[in-house]
């Protein structure tokens, strides 16, 4: 009876096994690329779209940002789209001299929609070479448009910036999020570029060639829009490239209740697209024998970093009890200790990646496992009806202070 627990146990963290090992890999090849060849004199003309939904009292920070970009005045226009507002985010864009579309389309909300138009009166305007999609609550490096007018010079068809926290001293939790992004943003998209695969879309800080748009357009209106549109860019074999000399940085969420609305929509959401197409890329990779596709499929079914974790702690104190009642080593605990080594890995060079320091490293330590503990909390509530609109996150410290 042991060794069939046993064998039982090892089987269930083969799973496991496998995504943490992917992990491990990616944080094994995170190394910093070669600086960016000397770029050429500017000469592409940016249209930088940002997408707003009610953000009256944010939307100055960020456009004063965009419009103080180092890159000639004439060769690139700031368009904030006002979607669905009840405020005066619109008036406020254009008090700052942003171009602004309003949209006021009740049953069509969402962010996805509001690009979909920016992205359309860009391509029928023709002025463009292309397109960027900065956040509403999100500030710029000044080398932005440089860092992408280099990537697209190099033949880029899409290229996502480097996206970190704004305020990754507000708490633990901001912290937390920094090592996190700086783990899911910088580390993997490091490890892709060097594979040679597609780093994925953001969200925040993309940019697309007004072509790749033509060819593709964009019609995704899913709650995670941006992963959406990159499997169907990279699906038609465009490799989405990664600039860690750009830099986009938003500001991230210190209340549970804000946090607790925000996860339960990206989860749902990239949930909806691993099961929809994570298997069917896993077989068409290994079909064609394609590694950008198995990346695709890789990135989609390996479950979230919190998840994964409670899954080898479980995993590992079966085997470790198994272990001890039975007075003999146990080859289940060799697998789920072999997980354990590989997200240690993964998590320190996230945390090495975040630049939080060693009051970084203690959060890491000391409120990694209430977070997974408040992980449990929110699938043991009752479900709450997930809307597909557009809710804008609540920010503690929205307010401009240069709002008149």
């Amino acid at each position: 009876m042991p060794g069939i627990l046993d064998a039982a146990l090892a089987l269930a963290a083969l799973p496991a096994l496998c995504a943490s090992a992917y992990l491990a890999v990616l944080a094994a090849l995170s190394r910093r690329g070669p600086p960016s060849a000397a770029s050429t004199p500017p000469r592409l003309f940016f249209d930088v779209i940002v997408p707003a939904h009610d953000e009256e009292a944010g939307i100055g920070k960020t456009v004063r940002s965009l419009l103080s970009l180092d890159y000639p005045r004439q060769l690139f226009r700031v368009t904030v789209v006002a979607d669905n507002c009840t405020d005066e985010t619109a008036a406020r864009a254009r008090e700052l001299g942003a171009s602004v579309i309003v949209r006021q389309e009740p049953q069509l909300r969402g962010k996805g929609y509001a690009l979909s138009l920016a992205f359309a009166r860009a391509l029928a305007e023709g002025r463009a070479d292309a397109v960027v999609v900065v956040d509403a609550d999100a500030v710029a490096s000044p080398n932005l448009l440089r860092a992408y007018s280099e990537r697209l010079e190099q033949g880029a068809m899409a290229v996502q910036a480097d996206y970190d926290v704004l305020n990754p001293g507000a708490s633990w939790r901001t912290r937390l999020m920094s090592i996190a992004l700086a783990a899911f943003h910088r580390l993997r998209s490091r490890a892709r570029e060097h594979l040679g695969v597609s780093c994925g879309l953001r969200g925040n800080g993309m940019c697309f060639s007004c072509a790749l748009l033509r060819e593709i357009p964009h019609e995704a209106y899913s709650l995670t829009e941006d992963v959406e549109y990159g499997l169907r860019v990279s699906e038609a074999g465009h490799r989405i490239h990664y600039t860690e000399e750009g830099r986009v940085s938003s500001e991230m969420v210190t209340s549970e209740r804000a946090s607790r609305s925000q996860r339960r929509r990206w989860e749902r959401g990239r949930g909806e697209l691993a099961s929809r197409h994570g298997l069917r890329l896993l077989v068409q990779a290994l079909r064609r024998r394609d590694r950008m596709l198995l990346d695709l499929a890789l990135d989609l079914l390996v479950p979230p970093l919190a998840n994964l974790g409670l899954w080898v702690a479980l995993g590992i104190a079966a085997a470790g009890s198994l272990s001890i009642a039975t007075g003999r080593p146990a080859i289940s605990l060799a697998v789920w200790s072999a997980c354990v080594l590989c997200l240690a890995m993964y998590m320190l060079c996230g945390w090495a990646l975040s630049g939080t320091g060693a009051r970084g490293l203690l959060d890491l330590a000391l409120y990694a496992p209430l977070y997974v503990l408040w992980k449990i909390t929110l699938w043991m509530r009752p479900r709450e009806h997930a809307s597909r609109e557009w809710v804008r996150t609540r920010r503690e410290s929205a307010v401009d202070p240069n709002l008149k």
